[in-house]
């Protein structure tokens, strides 16, 4: 018969044993949840108050896949607010989503729906830049076909002729200064053979730089059905371009000419940056705006301060109570507020992830509601060191008190 002692030694055991196994071990400082992001409540993003627009219905994006929401650290897999722990609060916006990170580190610095897919509008511009960009020779001139000008009515254009001799610069300026959709067809047969290989060529590009929740179905970014990006996803393609000088010096540029296109257009005209960031933010390196009635406006813009460069990238925005560029400025400012160590995660360096693949070794970011997020691997030590120790003291216990007979 096993006495009243040795059951009591048994059931606090097993309650110990299922505690370790079921329970995250919270160190200190650190909330237990912290654990498990899942468990963590979304933190409402700081919005401003925007007025009411009529847009039409949102497509219904793909299937969250958990681990590419976790790829550059778990606290970003959240629909909501993150930020380092004991930091002031980044300013309101009107954005669905939005991140800031540190091009040269990668260190993701906050974000509000990191993962969330987003329509990209023009800002995609930016992918066919960071796919083409470098394999293009800029002084060949080429001549523009009926398919390359061929684009919707509603699209924005740069003005080509079809016909009309152009050289590639000419075609990046007039892609990332007026946001040609006519440039972008043209540069994307160009490097891709045909305007669909170009395409291709783009989701190619984008699965090596690890944004796997991007995909293209036209080189402009113009509405397409299936195509989907996010404020992450961005930032590493942006990351990709700024670390190109020829990308830093298109994106700079004030003012360019297009040339004369005789018969057609016997006189040049010029063109203007519409990216008002360039004008009136110190520091500023560039960047892409974009907008259709289905995407709103959306942003990329990336600054310089004390030898510091940070990226903004915004998705599903509205013009008031500020614009775009505006928005994404006070996001910058926040960032550059921040202790240079200041990190929630990380942008994932290129050819470390593809689409089949799971995301890697991301470093857990850490979360406004915990203030561990780099600690997920010594709570799972922790946990079973645990376990190992309940299970040994179990051995000893029951094999030293045998059931006594009466």
């Amino acid at each position: 018969m096993v006495s009243y002692r040795s059951a009591r030694w048994g059931k606090l055991i097993a309650l110990l044993l299922s505690a370790a196994l079921a329970t995250p071990v919270a160190l200190v400082g650190v909330p237990a949840a912290a654990m498990d992001p899942a468990r963590v409540a979304p933190i409402p993003c700081p919005k401003a108050v925007a007025p009411k627009v009529s847009r039409p219905p949102r497509p219904s994006p793909p299937a969250t896949d958990p681990q590419q929401a976790a790829v550059g650290g778990e606290g970003l897999a959240t629909t909501g607010l993150v930020v380092p722990p004991g930091v002031p609060g980044p300013p309101a916006n009107t954005a669905i989503s939005w991140i800031v990170a540190d091009l040269d580190t990668g260190a993701v610095l906050g974000a509000c729906g990191a993962h969330e897919y987003g329509t990209p509008a023009s800002v995609q511009k930016l992918l066919l830049a960071a796919t083409f960009l470098s394999r293009l020779d800029p002084k060949q001139v080429v001549t523009i076909t009926h398919a390359d000008v061929d684009i919707p009515l509603d699209s924005s254009a740069v003005g080509l002729i079809e016909g009309g001799h152009y050289s590639i610069e000419t075609l990046w300026l007039g892609l990332l200064l007026q946001s040609g959709n006519d440039a972008a067809n043209t540069l994307a047969r160009l490097g891709g053979g045909t305007a669909l290989g170009g395409v291709e060529a783009m989701n190619a590009e984008a699965a090596r730089l690890g944004a796997l929740q991007t995909h293209a179905v036209s080189p402009s970014g113009y509405d397409g059905r299936g195509q989907f990006t996010s404020a992450y996803d961005l930032a590493l393609i942006a990351r990709a371009c700024f670390a190109d000088e020829t990308f830093v010096r298109y994106a700079l540029t004030r003012t360019t000419n297009m040339p004369a296109q005789p018969p057609k257009h016997p006189k040049g005209y010029q063109i203007q940056n519409e990216n008002k960031l360039i004008y009136g933010y110190a520091g500023a390196l560039g960047g892409k705006t974009g907008f259709t009635s289905l995407a709103r406006h959306t942003y990329v813009g990336a600054a310089e301060r004390n030898g510091r460069r940070l990226v903004v990238t915004l998705l599903g925005a509205e013009p008031r109570p500020q614009r775009g560029w505006q928005q994404g400025a006070a996001l910058l400012d926040w960032g550059f507020s921040l202790p240079a160590d200041a990190s929630v995660g990380e942008l994932v360096q290129p050819g470390n992830l593809s689409s089949t693949q799971a995301p890697g070794s991301p470093q857990p970011a850490a979360a406004a509601a915990a203030s561990g997020g780099g600690w997920t691997w010594v709570f799972a030590l922790v946990a079973g060191l645990a376990v190992a120790g309940f299970t040994v003291a179990a051995g000893l216990i029951l094999r030293g008190r045998r059931p006594r007979r009466g």
